[in-house]
């Protein structure tokens, strides 16, 4: 009977011994993951304050964003991301009104040569924001009468508004429309 006895005491101790290291590995697991949600959770605290070390596109920082999307021109004015006219184009559907330039109109024009200048600004924004990257850097004022957003669309430093006035395609806003006439 001693033999008995220690044979079930042996296989007692085997499955406590295999018990016991499932145990183990489930605590170190355990342990593991509350490790990886302490980190998470000071993560997501820390977060908030990490959020004024990295570029916003908030104005009020005069952080510019950085942009890099193609834009085909918008059908009837409609579309998500797209060329609007030579001084406007939508952006995740928020319209983007170019703040430092006036383009002729393409829509509500005065004459026939309004309106093929304003055609032609209007392909030579689009070919400059389809060009690569460029930037959208605040305004002193976020948005105008209509809710557009007011930016500097810049590339290397350079707006792209001055570059179509250089082009006779646009003039320098200077708060009023001029004729194009």
């Amino acid at each position: 009977m001693s033999e008995i006895v220690r044979l079930h005491r042996a296989a007692r101790s085997a499955r406590f011994r295999t018990q016991s290291k499932r145990r183990i590995g489930f605590g170190i697991a355990m342990l593991w993951m509350a490790a990886f949600l302490a980190v998470a959770a000071l993560a997501g605290l820390a977060l908030p304050h990490l959020q004024t070390l990295l570029p916003t596109a908030s104005p009020s920082t005069g952080t510019p964003d950085i942009v890099f999307v193609t834009l085909p021109m918008c059908r009837s004015g409609q579309g998500s991301n797209c060329v609007i006219d030579g001084d406007t184009f939508r952006l995740d559907g928020q319209s983007i009104r170019i703040a430092d330039i006036d383009t002729p109109e393409t829509r509500n024009f005065s004459c026939a040569a309004e309106k093929a200048l304003g055609d032609r600004a209007t392909r030579r924004m689009s070919e400059l924001l389809n060009a690569g990257p460029f930037e959208l850097q605040p305004y002193a004022r976020d948005t105008d009468q209509y809710g557009r957003k007011l930016r500097i669309v810049a590339r290397d430093g350079r707006s792209l508004g001055q570059i179509l006035v250089a082009e006779g395609l646009a003039g320098t806003w200077d708060g009023a429309r001029h004729s194009w006439c």
